[in-house]
């Protein structure tokens, strides 16, 4: 934990108009992964991108794809987004029952793409607890998952710091934590002090002026944020 900060950018907030131009953007500036918010109109209540828009974007994009499946069904569709080249696949504890999150972890980690599990910001960090020894990464919602722009969840940190204790209890010191929602240069200081490594960004990259510099507003913050947590 405590990993050199990576940024995001989801394309939720892009121009889905042109999107191969959007990802040379967020790629040119230095992000380390392209999140994709998958939407299925009935787990949140939006509609968004589906399996032929990861496929497009894994063939012109050249850094991993962090696919968030904000579904219903997550055991069905795996296979698909595993298939289109997903590098990164989220689930929703709050979609699966333990067994199933169980299952559902093990099914991304054998195919060979890294496992995350999402909770939303009202379900407890001890959700993770069947899967904590075996996640690559742990999303925590700082906003109700659906639509892009809205605001932080004051006090969503919290989570991620008990995230980090649960995961250093299990042994799985390099779980990564990402943190979607709100995230911009006036809150990626708590979140990153609290423990957190990766930091999705939406309007805050993709309606910026400057977005590579926003960027690394973003990551210079959070940086400085994580050294001085672990020198206090």
């Amino acid at each position: 934990m405590f990993q050199p900060l990576r940024v995001a950018p989801s394309i939720l907030s892009a121009d889905f108009m042109n999107l191969s131009a959007d990802i040379e953007l967020v790629e040119r500036a230095g992000a380390g992964f392209v999140h994709v918010d998958v939407m299925d109109g009935h787990f949140v209540p939006n509609l968004t991108m589906g399996v032929p828009v990861v496929k497009q974007l894994k063939r012109c994009a050249r850094i991993p794809l962090d696919v968030h499946l904000m579904v219903s069904n997550p055991l069905e569709q795996l296979p698909w987004f595993i298939e289109a080249g997903s590098d990164i696949l989220t689930v929703h504890a709050e979609a699966l029952d333990e067994g199933e999150l169980v299952e559902a972890v093990d099914l991304i980690r054998s195919a060979g793409a890294r496992a995350c599990v999402s909770l939303k910001p009202n379900t407890p960090a001890s959700a993770l607890a069947p899967v904590i020894d075996r996640l690559d990464m742990a999303l925590v919602m700082s906003v109700e998952p659906g639509f892009s722009g809205q605001s932080y969840i004051e006090g969503s940190e919290n989570k991620v710091a008990r995230i980090v204790e649960q995961a250093r209890g299990a042994g799985n010191e390099g779980l990564l934590i990402e943190v979607d929602g709100g995230i911009s240069v006036s809150t990626v200081e708590r979140v990153a002090a609290a423990g957190a490594d990766v930091m999705v960004c939406g309007n805050a990259f993709f309606k910026a002026a400057d977005p590579a510099g926003e960027l690394k507003r973003i990551c210079d913050l959070g940086n400085a944020a994580r050294r001085a947590a672990q020198e206090a």
